[in-house]
């Protein structure tokens, strides 16, 4: 018996489409990942705010 290679098949415009917002939504993590680890970074000699100060702060 032998096995004939199948070409792969060419992705349609809607494949692609969906690929193309997955990777962009990947992106955007990645970006908002990094701005958090600068955020950190700059922050990390600055004292902590205790959790009942910010909460009057931000009015919760």
């Amino acid at each position: 018996m032998s096995e004939v290679a199948q070409e792969p098949k060419e992705p349609t415009i809607r494949e692609i489409s969906a690929e193309l917002a997955r990777l962009r939504d990947r992106v955007e993590d990645l970006e908002d990942a990094r701005e958090l680890d600068a955020a950190i970074q700059r922050n990390a000699d600055k004292p902590l705010i205790p959790w009942e100060q910010a909460r009057k702060e931000i009015g919760l």
